[in-house]
């Protein structure tokens, strides 16, 4: 009884000086006061809503020829808030757009545009089938925009938000290609002395298409179309040893090269194309095997000593677990709309921090240069950067179609510093320069008429 009572006289007094604080000596009660209001950039910004959703197809040439590139813009509630982003998929760029204006806005509008995660995952699953490179473009364009909203918003660059700089500039790499190795190695000093440390070199035609081996039996048979390329895979694997060897006579050592088999030979064949290159210490050889020989990597891995870069085909975030766990290549290569962009991009980026992957995004010239913004952005933020591809090099059309494009200075590419993505899109400019069903030419056969798979 006597601890209870001690204990009950403590808890009145510290109750009652509690409260005869509370009141103060003026008898006034202090937690009556005004609420404590936080100044203005403490307090969090209100809500805005998405308005519209279009997609904005053109050209990139003045000429109409080119690629078709696809710009989804995003309008909000607050009167001149919108964001810009790629849906570039220039081989089925009418079906993108299509996928674009009919479905996301009945999705879209209406949504809080600052849930960016919650959006990419909602849209992702909404047509219930995964992936797939029309309906992730189409996500792409909308993933990018709303960052571009976010960094507006929050009047900071992208590359603030996704933890700010970790480099000064983005180093990259740009291709050149010679009917020889001794032009191939002109061509490649001409970009040493514009810059550049890293050169990717091919041989002929891309991939040797078209230009390596005698005419093709398939086209004397008028088999397939009079469209349809050719390629000599075995003239293509006797001539990139050779042109290795001949930049690198006259190149010397210190600039780092690059190669792209764009997964048309079979893996045995890459295995010992590899070999040979060794000697030659390339800096990446680029798609060793197509998605269909992906059982092929684990003995690929072991049987050579020359690094790899893969990923530009993948649709699926999930397809670079294994490989990266594994260490089976060395260098991530999405193409960021593809993948459904920077949302899911970042996240593979990260991954690859812990197993030494690094990222080389895809930036070829069938990227808009929005696209190419986005990639720089990430490229600044991403610890585990390793090079980037293109960007910074665009024509004078289309820097005025996209004002703020990024820019390129010895070897690297410089962001302007405006908030969100920085760049911006002609509209009316645009409307003059519509896209068209021009697909392209992907189909490359071998001798007999067989189909080579990119």
């Amino acid at each position: 009884m006597t601890n209870r009572n001690t204990t009950n006289r403590r808890s009145f007094l510290k109750t009652a000086g509690v409260t005869a604080g509370a009141v103060g000596l003026s008898g006034k009660n202090i937690f009556a006061a005004t609420p404590y209001e936080a100044p203005s950039y403490a307090q969090a910004m209100a809500p805005i809503k998405i308005k519209s959703v279009k997609a904005i197809g053109v050209k990139s040439t003045a000429e109409g020829r080119g690629s078709n590139l696809v710009v989804v813009k995003v309008e909000t509630t607050e009167p001149g808030l919108y964001g810009l982003g790629c849906a570039t998929y220039t081989q089925r760029a009418e079906a993108v757009v299509t996928a674009i204006n009919s479905y996301m806005p009945d999705f879209c509008i209406g949504r809080d545009a600052d849930n960016i995660e919650d959006m990419w995952q909602s849209f992702y699953v909404s047509s219930y089938w995964r992936n797939g490179p029309v309906l992730n473009n189409a996500i792409s364009g909308l993933d990018q925009a709303l960052w571009d909203i976010k960094g507006k918003r929050a009047n900071m660059p992208v590359y603030q938000l996704l933890g700010g700089k970790c480099r000064f500039a983005v180093d990259t790499y740009t291709s050149v290609s010679g009917a020889t190795p001794e032009e191939a190695a002109d061509r490649v000093l001409q970009q040493m002395e514009a810059g550049q440390r890293h050169v990717r070199i091919q041989v002929g035609g891309y991939g040797g298409v078209g230009t390596l081996g005698s005419d093709p039996d398939f086209k004397k048979a008028n088999f397939g179309l009079p469209r349809d390329q050719y390629m000599d895979e075995y003239a293509y694997l006797k001539a990139v040893p050779k042109l290795f060897e001949g930049v690198r006579k006259k190149c010397g050592d210190e600039i780092e090269l690059l190669h792209d088999i764009h997964e048309r030979c079979q893996p045995m064949d890459v295995i010992y194309l590899c070999r040979q290159l060794e000697q030659y210490r390339p800096f990446f050889i680029e798609d060793p095997l197509s998605p269909e020989n992906t059982h092929w990597w684990k003995q690929l891995r072991q049987s050579t000593i020359v690094p790899f870069a893969m990923g530009e085909l993948f649709n699926n975030v999930n397809e670079f677990i294994d490989p990266m766990v594994n260490h089976y290549f060395d260098y991530i290569r999405i193409h960021i709309s593809q993948i459904g962009g920077i949302t899911p991009a970042m996240k593979v980026a990260r991954l690859g921090e812990w197993f030494n992957v690094r990222t080389i995004w895809h930036g070829p010239g069938d990227v808009s240069p929005v696209g190419h913004s986005a990639q720089a952005h990430m490229d600044l933020a991403t610890w585990s950067f390793g090079l980037q591809e293109g960007g910074g090099v665009f024509s004078d059309y289309l820097r005025e179609l996209f004002p703020g494009c990024c820019t390129k200075e010895n070897g690297y590419i410089i962001v302007n510093d405006k908030p969100g993505l920085g760049i911006d899109i002609d509209e009316k400019m645009a409307a003059k320069y519509p896209i068209n069903n021009n697909a392209g030419n992907w189909t490359v056969r071998k001798r007999d008429g067989t189909i080579i798979r990119p």
